[in-house]
């Protein structure tokens, strides 16, 4: 079974994840189609592997993620897993030829991306999403993409975040101090605006997309700052997109782009210690975020069961504490994290 991390910053009982979480963006057809026995065989095999959390959105396949989640838990107890979802778009019916999405995500249901970060829009969110997941509640809300990489702008990813802290911040207070959630938090791609929030309201747990890896670290002081307020983070793309899981080899990808020489050369770098350890890359990728206080969960990707066995590899990969020391010697990992 799958290692866990008790998160209980209310004194309420909190949440217990498993630290191998299940990111569900590909079960709604990221870059490629899977077809349904293939989406279940790899969520049946996460949950074999102990696997207890599982984080989807509504913009996962525009609405395949969580539809396909919903036959998996179906006549699961509700008590057995925790399930984040995302709020701050809501989903409308389109034609197939104007639907959103075209080139990312592959058959998927004719649906537009409504940004909406208001009150009433973050509490139509969750009841739409309830209705695909199949379930009467769920145990984390994120707000969904308040960063310039969506918004395109300073400007535009601050008008969005005032947006949603007038309206859908207040909803998901209420929906936290109700007990129809226990957490909330962002879902986001940027430190930036994650210490924005973080500054302005009474957050409990951000994901991280990327920002945090054994490859980056430029999230380190979001991170302390987080653990110094007991605000968990759940760590997503812990291989930056695929380098840290395929290694630096031709047509690697970081950032869902070809990876870029300087990156290639770090990645390089961090495999050559790795195999003086004769440990995997992806390996100390997974396990690297673990070694921060406010990390509460590791949720990589997957879009195939050689992929879901090989992240339940990594979690139960055990590192020598002498391959961190050597990273951090050479400046590829904070010296700071090593200290008791």
């Amino acid at each position: 079974m799958q290692a866990r991390r008790q998160w209980d910053r209310l004194g309420n009982g909190g949440v217990s994840f498993t630290e191998l979480g299940f990111g569900a963006a590909p079960l709604g057809n990221l870059f490629r189609a899977i077809t349904e026995p293939e989406a279940q065989a790899i969520l049946e095999g996460a949950w074999a592997a102990g696997v207890r959390y599982f984080d989807t959105a509504p913009l996962y396949g525009l609405g395949l993620s969580e539809t396909r989640l919903n036959h998996f838990l179906r006549g699961k107890s509700r008590d057995d897993f925790v399930i984040s979802t995302k709020v701050g778009r809501i989903l409308q019916v389109t034609a197939p030829d104007k639907r959103d999405g075209f080139g990312k995500w592959v058959d998927v249901p004719a649906r537009r991306e409504i940004y909406d970060y208001s009150h009433d829009g973050v509490l139509r969110s969750l009841e739409f999403s309830l209705e695909r997941l199949g379930l009467d509640r769920v145990d984390i809300l994120y707000a969904h993409d308040l960063d310039i990489f969506n918004h395109g702008t300073f400007d535009a990813m601050l008008a969005r975040l005032e947006e949603f802290m007038a309206g859908g911040y207040r909803a998901l207070c209420r929906l936290r101090d109700e007990g129809v959630i226990k957490a909330f938090g962002a879902g986001l791609n940027e430190t930036e605006p994650c210490d924005w929030l973080m500054a302005r309201g009474d957050f409990d747990i951000f994901l991280l997309a990327g920002r945090y890896t054994l490859l980056e670290q430029g999230a380190q002081g979001f991170m302390d700052r987080a653990a110094a307020k007991g605000v968990g983070v759940v760590i997503g793309g812990p291989y930056n997109s695929g380098i840290l899981a395929t290694g630096p080899r031709p047509g690697a990808h970081y950032n869902y782009a070809p990876a870029p020489k300087a990156v290639m050369d770090r990645a390089g770098r961090l495999q050559e210690i790795c195999e003086a350890h004769d440990v995997r890359l992806v390996d100390a990728a997974f396990r690297f975020p673990l070694l921060h206080p406010a990390t509460v969960s590791v949720i990589p990707g997957g879009q195939g069961q050689a992929d879901m066995a090989s992240n339940v590899q990594a979690a139960a990969a055990q590192i020598p504490q002498a391959l961190w020391q050597d990273l951090a010697a050479e400046g590829l990992i904070p010296k700071a994290l090593l200290q008791p």
